[in-house]
């Protein structure tokens, strides 16, 4: 028994961290969004100087967007740094959530963000800001570029990984941010009309607003031990219920170490006369196979034990 224990917590293991190689961001990537830190610092500095020269608050309030993206990138970064860390006494399950709770942090200041905006739209409905000219519209053009090639960086990884995602999404955001000043800016060079720029610092707000209200309860979810999305404990139970030697599954746990890791707890009545070794590997084999559970813990009791 104590042998068929560590052969499959071994596998087990060895299981969840191929998995965790395969996801991880590569020193390339991390190198690409140090880039884009730096990028987002460059601009924000640039942006600063202009906005002190031509008298623009809106410049001023557009490089601290620019800082608050790589902010975001850096809070990223740390998270993953740290989520490399191996377990230890302290952190038995490892470090990997701290991208979690990166994501958690970022996706809080973006909501906080949208809520700003939506009352800088509004005050701006009841008293217009004249927009100080081209200047305003050229910077804003630059940022553009740098917010484009930023999210360009941030784009691939945030497919897999809640934390890029959320830097992805203040990117994102901010290089819309600079499209609402380019039209409004151009709109109003135009034709005068003033309106134009809060309402669109009104849609993007709303914008970035539910965008929070999609991603925050991912996060919530993963933070709370909620089930992976895929898996349901019913098919799971059902699954262990059918085996050979099984009469029955109860205290069934199901939860996420991170993204790419799935734990299962359970106790499992075995019938009579059943071999517990032999049942143990079919139903790990099961979990892994079927549901991708890589750590399982099984609690074995006899039927006359459990009646």
């Amino acid at each position: 028994m104590p042998h068929d224990h560590s052969h499959s917590h071994s596998h087990s293991h060895s299981h969840a961290h191929h998995h965790h190689h395969h996801g991880d961001p590569s020193e390339m990537g991390e190198r690409r969004l140090w880039w884009a830190v730096g990028a987002n610092v460059v601009l924000t500095f640039a942006q600063i100087a202009g906005g002190l020269m031509s008298g623009s608050l809106s410049l001023i309030a557009d490089a601290l967007h620019n800082f608050s993206d790589a902010a975001s990138l850096v809070i990223a970064l740390i998270a993953i740094r740290i989520g490399r860390k191996p377990a230890d006494q302290f952190k038995t399950f490892g470090y990997k959530r701290a991208e979690t709770i990166a994501a958690l942090i970022n996706l809080t200041a973006l909501m906080l963000i949208g809520v700003y905006l939506c009352y800088e739209a509004v005050m701006r409905f009841i008293a217009p800001v004249p927009i100080e000219g081209w200047t305003v519209v050229i910077v804003a053009g630059i940022a553009l570029v740098v917010d484009a090639f930023t999210a360009f960086l941030t784009f691939q990884q945030s497919k897999t990984s809640l934390n890029i995602r959320a830097a992805f999404l203040h990117n994102l955001t901010d290089a819309l941010a600079s499209v609402g000043v380019i039209l409004a800016g151009s709109l109003i060079l135009l034709y005068g009309w003033v309106w134009v720029d809060a309402a669109l610092t009104l849609v993007i707000a709303g914008y970035i607003l539910w965008l929070g209200v999609i991603e925050m309860p991912k996060v919530c979810h993963l933070l709370m031990e909620g089930t992976p999305d895929h898996i349901a404990i019913d098919d799971v139970i059902a699954a262990l219920s059918v085996q050979a030697g099984v009469a029955d599954v109860h205290h069934v746990h199901i939860w996420q170490l991170d993204e790419r890791r799935n734990a299962l707890e359970a106790h499992v009545v075995l019938e009579k006369g059943a071999d517990m070794d032999g049942v143990k590997r079919a139903l790990k084999a099961i979990l892994l196979e079927r549901f991708e559970i890589g750590h399982s813990t099984l609690e074995f009791e006899t039927v006359h034990c459990a009646g």
